[in-house]
């Protein structure tokens, strides 16, 4: 569960963040007022960690493969789209799972 304030980088539609759960660092995309997307941060191509974000879409550090929000792959070297996980969103938590 992440609590979605004022301070987030979640607050705002459009805003990213690398967030660290249980199971591992996720991508989190505030996509709508009421929407997120959760993608795991390892990159399909060689398993870097990505961290990288330009606004529009996920960047992996190491070869360049960029990632829309909702983990489709925009361009390569990565050719497998990264894994997704189902979001909640109400009274400003959003719970992954």
């Amino acid at each position: 569960q992440v609590q979605i304030d004022s301070s987030s980088p979640l607050a705002a539609v459009g805003g990213a963040a690398l967030v660290r759960s249980s199971s591992g660092l996720l991508l989190v995309a505030r996509t709508g007022d009421q929407a997120f997307t959760a993608l795991t941060s390892t990159c399909t191509h060689q398993t870097c960690t990505i961290s990288g974000f330009d606004g529009t879409d996920y960047v992996c550090p190491c070869h360049g493969s960029r990632f829309t929000t909702s983990g489709r792959v925009v361009n390569g070297p990565a050719a497998a789209p990264l894994r997704t996980f189902n979001t909640v969103f109400a009274n400003n938590v959003l719970t992954i799972g």
